[in-house]
């Protein structure tokens, strides 16, 4: 294979004969992808579950399904989203016609996680090549399984020059990081997301970056108890916990606390099982690293239910953790296991003492039936996107937009927002030649007045 610069030369130089922006070879690009991509379903489903015992269904619903819908709407809707959209004129450029063109940016990098290694990767590379540009894709080195899939599906359906996935670890994503890109977009964790920003600003390369955070799940008095058990419990330990809008930990009304932890547990039992290690629906940590730094974050924590670990199969169960302090370790990180702390309130400022006590969260959950208390609640906090009365589900709607805000990220992506990610809006305004009023040209000597009354009509 050619070296790093050499790839990103031959994209480049590709980029310049502008051969990716002709929409119909987008189009035949992704249908390409659609075909090659339903061809290896069960390749795709066999490689997930090789890499962390994810289930066929958890694949189905959370990655594959995911991608070919986007590709759907790709397909569907390119000629729509590519075509320059004309903007009302303003009264001091008359005559005019004024359009927004959506331009691609030209050599994008993107850099995918492991948690969610095949929908985290296709995603983005569907909306940039849709977009027209090239890409380089570094998939997740601790994945290999599915990384080595998703190299296979990308060298059948692109010339090199168009795209390329790169596998590697950190030093392939160091050097990678080294050059000069038109756009990058990182999926990871806000530590290493920092590292990307810090590389992109010495080129001054636009980034998107969807970090992660301690999302908050409040659940008040007036909430159906079972209802949010059953859906809390899905949304935490699905993918093992290793979700970055997982809900991170749970802000319950004191007076509930009992109630919901029996309805938890209850609810744990039935789904997994009495032993969650025998459920063919319950997905291991991604490696030992991880099951070290999960059990650190439950060092010293009072165990309501769970906690048990067997570090040879890089197996914790569901667990769910009292009242830790928030200034404890497994309050000052993302958990991203199948670890759940309980915390009780009692008024909305205990609720703010603890939610403002993190870094602006990717995802804010909330549990009630008190249309005021949602209403200030959401109005009250930063977050990158939320759910009244569950959690997860809003990353399946590609018509919202999907980002962080703050230390959880930077820029959206899904659908059309992902499109528009990669695409450079450019302002083109296409002047009449028929009328030009002298009114703009010197001298100005006794046009102000008239002037101020043309601003003061268009405000």
């Amino acid at each position: 294979m050619k070296s790093i610069p050499e790839i990103i030369a031959s994209q480049k130089a590709h980029f310049l004969t502008q051969s990716t922006k002709d929409v119909s070879q987008r189009l035949q690009l992704l249908k390409a992808l659609k075909a090659e991509i339903i061809s290896k379903e069960q390749a795709i489903l066999d490689a997930l579950h090789s890499d962390f015992k994810k289930s066929a269904f958890e694949t189905y619903i959370s990655e594959f399904g995911l991608v070919i819908s986007e590709l759907n709407l790709a397909i569907k809707h390119l000629k729509k989203w590519a075509k320059p959209k004309r903007i009302t004129s303003s009264l001091l450029t008359f005559p005019s016609k004024d359009y927004i063109y959506k331009t691609p940016y030209g050599t994008v990098l993107i850099i995918a996680p492991w948690n969610y290694p095949f929908l985290l990767a296709m995603e983005p590379l569907i909306m940039a090549i849709a977009a027209g540009n090239t890409v380089v894709l570094k998939p997740s080195e601790l994945t290999q399984n599915t990384s080595q899939l998703i190299t296979q599906i990308i060298e059948a359906v692109f010339a090199e020059n168009t795209a390329i996935s790169i596998e590697g670890g950190v030093e392939t994503s160091t050097e990678l990081l080294a050059q000069n890109w038109d756009y990058i977009f990182f999926t990871g964790s806000t530590k290493v997301g920092k590292i990307v920003a810090k590389a992109a600003a010495e080129h001054l390369t636009p980034t998107t970056l969807e970090l992660g955070g301690k999302s908050p799940c409040i659940v008040d008095d007036t909430s159906n108890l079972k209802l949010v058990a059953r859906r809390v419990v899905w949304g935490k330990l699905f993918n093992g916990g290793q979700t970055c809008i997982a809900p991170d930990y749970m802000l319950v009304k004191s007076s509930i606390k009992t109630a919901i932890v029996e309805a938890l547990i209850h609810e744990i039992v039935k789904r997994y099982g009495d032993d969650p290690k025998l459920s063919q629906d319950f997905p291991r940590i991604i490696n030992s690293k991880n099951i070290d730094r999960l059990k650190r974050l439950l060092h010293d924590e009072t165990i309501l239910f769970g906690g048990t670990i067997d570090v040879s199969q890089n197996y914790i169960s569901p667990t769910l953790i009292d009242a830790p302090n928030i200034e404890n370790p497994i309050m000052q990180e993302e958990i991203f296991g199948p670890i759940l702390p309980i915390i009780t309130y009692d008024t909305e400022e205990d609720i703010e003492a603890i939610i403002l006590h993190n870094d602006t969260p990717l995802s804010f959950y909330i549990f009630s039936k008190n249309e005021t208390f949602i209403k200030n609640t959401i109005e009250k906090f930063r977050f990158g996107g939320g759910v009244i009365n569950d959690v997860l589900v809003h990353f399946g709607n590609a018509k919202l937009p999907f980002g962080g805000i703050g230390n959880s990220g930077i820029g959206k992506y899904h659908g059309k927002h992902g499109f528009d990610t990669f695409s450079h809006e450019q302002a083109i305004m296409k002047r009449g030649t028929w009328f030009d009023p002298s009114f703009r040209y010197a001298p100005y000597d006794g046009k102000i007045s008239l002037l101020r009354k043309v601003f003061k009509f268009l405000g």
